[in-house]
């Protein structure tokens, strides 16, 4: 492993050290009125930028490994379709010189061709995936920052219903759907 993926993962694993340390408190209606201000969408967006942070930040901390083991996942696959690649590009560019490869007698060099076209295809997928999964972490930390304190109480419910409306101009019925919201 490169020293950068090191210092990198280090930092990591200290901060989900630390996070894992932290207490969750219970608030009251009027500390949480007083705390509101305390905890910040912009924080949380910021902290996600190292992925899984904004999780921690928001105490979802059940969504860090999620945000780990799928952005490791395409990582881990683009590496691998990577060197594969690189295997068949070198085998190709050898057989083109007219040398013998690793695969001379198994593959043809348009067999060769071809997987290293899969293989280029298949980590570029798996780099746009871990750019998609990257962004979409950080707008969950920022919308479970902004919902935050929405209560979810026992008294919220909706009800919908089948009902009829008079049009303006003609008075025949016309069937709709009524709802009804209590929170």
């Amino acid at each position: 492993m490169s020293s950068a993926v090191k210092i990198l993962l280090i930092i990591v694993l200290t901060f989900m050290v630390s996070c894992a340390n932290a207490q969750i408190d219970t608030l009251s209606r009027e500390q949480v009125k007083a705390k509101e201000k305390v905890h910040s969408p912009k924080t949380a967006t910021l902290l996600a930028l190292v992925p899984g942070a904004g999780q921690a930040y928001n105490r979802k901390y059940w969504k860090m490994p999620i945000v780990y083991a799928s952005m490791g996942t395409c990582i881990y696959f683009a590496i691998s379709n990577q060197k594969e690649f690189k295997r068949f590009k070198n085998a190709y560019m050898q057989r083109d010189n007219g040398e013998h490869d690793e695969f001379y007698g198994i593959l043809s060099q348009e067999a060769i061709l071809n997987n290293m076209d899969r293989n280029r295809t298949i980590r570029d997928y798996m780099l746009a995936g871990t750019i998609l999964l990257y962004a979409l972490q950080i707008v969950d930390a920022t919308v479970d920052a902004h919902l935050f304190y929405f209560d979810v109480g026992d008294n919220l419910s909706a009800r919908f219903y089948p009902q009829t409306f008079n049009t303006a101009y003609t008075r025949t019925p016309i069937l709709g759907v009524g709802c009804s919201l209590n929170f």
